[in-house]
């Protein structure tokens, strides 16, 4: 079962107890948060606090899961849904913490019928109705729009639509027409560059797929918005209505 210490929370209520101290520790190294209002950074503690208390968490390959890792997780993992609701997590409960990248063993067939298996290295991985896997390091602190978190979540996302293809459950303002319209040129183009071999500012990692190439944005959207809103405008604008945040304005 998931790691939370006696002092975390108590058996019977979804609230665990994280001092001021706590938070301002966490919130340090995340400086992709100074666009929130004061009212936004509030809710952000709420849900994460929620989101710590709903979730079982449990540590691999001898990782110490520590409150502070867990505040941290937290907080990234609720942004992309400040304003979309802590229920668009609903459904799953695992999260599990490696001390760094990791394996996944993995096994393909090739067109002739034969099955190669192999260890494929990641940082993350997010599995349709069951857990978060992620990577943590001790001394990632920089914006540089690479975040495993925000890159997994936007996976679970994505898997709230019946599929992970790039296509979130939209509210109900936006056009799915207009989302196509902004994603589908923007992905090929990417994909065109990365295949070519430019070395591109955002993560080449985003060619792999529509589903990829939608995480990877969500991660440039939070961390480095003005790269972002250079290379792709419209799925810029998208991500700021989808997400109903602007954090280039910080």
């Amino acid at each position: 079962m998931g790691f939370l210490s006696d002092w975390w929370r108590s058996h019977n209520r979804l609230d665990v107890d994280i001092s001021e101290q706590q938070w301002q520790n966490a919130e340090a190294s995340l400086t992709f948060l100074g666009h929130l209002s004061p009212e936004e950074h509030r809710q952000l503690r709420k849900m994460a606090r929620e989101f710590i208390a709903s979730k079982e968490w449990d540590a691999a390959a001898g990782l110490v899961l520590t409150p502070a890792i867990q505040i941290s997780i937290a907080l990234q993992a609720c942004l992309p849904v400040l304003h979309l609701g802590l229920e668009r997590y609903a459904g799953w409960v695992g999260i599990v913490v490696y001390p760094g990248d990791f394996v996944i063993p993995r096994s393909v067939m090739d067109e002739d019928g034969v099955v190669h298996e192999f260890d494929d290295p990641v940082l993350g991985e997010a599995w349709e109705g069951g857990p978060v896997l992620l990577s943590w390091f001790d001394d990632r602190n920089e914006a540089d729009g690479v975040n495993v978190v925000i890159h997994e979540f936007a996976h679970k996302l994505d898997m709230g639509s019946g599929g992970v293809d790039g296509m979130p459950h939209l509210p109900p303002e936006m056009s799915r027409q207009e989302w196509v319209a902004a994603f589908e040129p923007a992905f090929i183009d990417f994909q065109r560059r990365v295949d070519g071999g430019e070395d591109t500012a955002l993560d080449p990692y985003g060619a792999e797929s529509p589903a990829e190439f939608f995480a990877v944005m969500s991660e440039a959207f939070f961390e480095t918005p003005d790269l972002l809103e250079e290379e792709y405008p419209a799925v810029a604008e998208q991500l700021r209505r989808y997400y109903r945040q602007n954090p280039a304005r910080r």
